[in-house]
């Protein structure tokens, strides 16, 4: 066991008695003081998380975990993508996103490439994914036994056309999300097929989750940005950064304060991911006007409009109607 397991498990040991506490510091990973016992703030000892993996969320705000869907699932997934863009099958509530500049798509003729599917959670097959036990038990590490699946994503990055619109500009999930506490928030995101910096691999920004939430909007990029693909507006461009490659099935489960993004697709294929962004149903909502995501909720809410002819819409409802529980009782959100 490496040294940073005997640590934490010492510290997991004696959790209960009144001599020791443990305090994250930036430079110094964990440190003792004799105050009132504190546990570590990202994540609950489930008996799932190693005590390495605990002590690396804790100070990176990413886990990576290997080969945690199968093939099979994965497969499952893909046909059901294919159906969709096909339109052979009809999703309520289902938002399909197209590359502002791909004008070639995979499966359907003379249209532009679908790049992402939002809110699937009225499909069964790609909802399954979000209620995968491999997956659920993990992600109760992070936000506790009431868990929601709030957020739903299947990404098909497509080849980029010249413009490098197939990039993500680095940004925090938080900044769509109008729900707190934010520590009891994550991502789970997985990998379809192999996903590497040639073909946009997530970028991250190793500790950023430690601080708070930053101004977003449109980057002022040449060839267009997608919709909704706000970017922080002011973050240290010299921050050390890591290119999470990973192969099919792997999953990488992150904060939303983590600063990330996704680089250009430079290969000719279209790469896919499936993701869920969950909350503890114990979360609470709150009113983001007069703060930093009032101009996401601004435009969430003319999408509402424009797609649903809702007018008066709260931004919290738009997210109370897609939440869905997973495990455990709803018991706020």
């Amino acid at each position: 066991m490496s040294r940073a397991a005997d640590r934490l498990r010492m510290v997991i040991d004696h959790l209960d008695r009144s001599a020791a506490s443990i305090r994250s510091s930036p430079t110094s990973g964990l440190t003792f003081s004799h105050s009132a016992p504190h546990k570590l703030r990202y994540s609950f000892d489930t008996g799932v998380l190693t005590p390495d993996q605990r002590l690396f969320y804790e100070e990176n705000g990413f886990l990576l975990i290997r080969n945690l869907v199968s093939e099979a699932d994965i497969d499952a997934f893909r046909k059901e993508f294919e159906r969709i863009c096909r339109q052979e099958v009809n999703v309520p509530g289902l938002v399909v996103m197209r590359d502002v500049a791909i004008a070639r798509s995979e499966f359907v003729p003379d249209q532009r490439a679908v790049s992402k599917l939002q809110d699937f959670q009225e499909n069964p097959e790609l909802f399954r994914y979000c209620a995968l036990p491999q997956i659920v038990k993990y992600v109760e590490c992070f936000t506790g036994p009431n868990i929601m699946a709030m957020h739903t994503m299947l990404i098909n990055k497509p080849p980029d056309a010249g413009k490098r619109t197939s990039r993500h500009p680095m940004h925090q999930d938080l900044h769509y999300f109008p729900f707190r506490p934010t520590d009891r928030i994550v991502c789970a995101w997985t990998a379809m097929e192999r996903v590497n910096r040639q073909n946009g691999c997530l970028v991250v920004l190793p500790g950023t989750h430690k601080g708070t939430l930053k101004e977003h909007d449109y980057p002022d990029w040449e060839g267009g940005v997608n919709k909704m693909y706000h970017g922080v507006r002011d973050y240290d461009p010299d921050h050390p950064r890591v290119y999470v490659e990973m192969e099919k099935g792997d999953t990488v489960f992150f904060h939303p304060l983590l600063i990330h993004g996704s680089g250009m697709n430079q290969t000719q294929g279209f790469r896919k991911a499936i993701s869920c962004h969950y909350a503890s149903s114990d979360c609470y909502y709150i009113d983001v006007r007069g703060t930093t995501q009032e101009n996401i909720e601004n435009e969430v809410k003319e999408l509402a409009k424009k797609k649903y002819g809702m007018n008066d819409v709260a931004f919290k409802d738009t997210w109370a109607f897609r939440g869905r529980l997973v495990q455990g009782e709803r018991t706020s959100l």
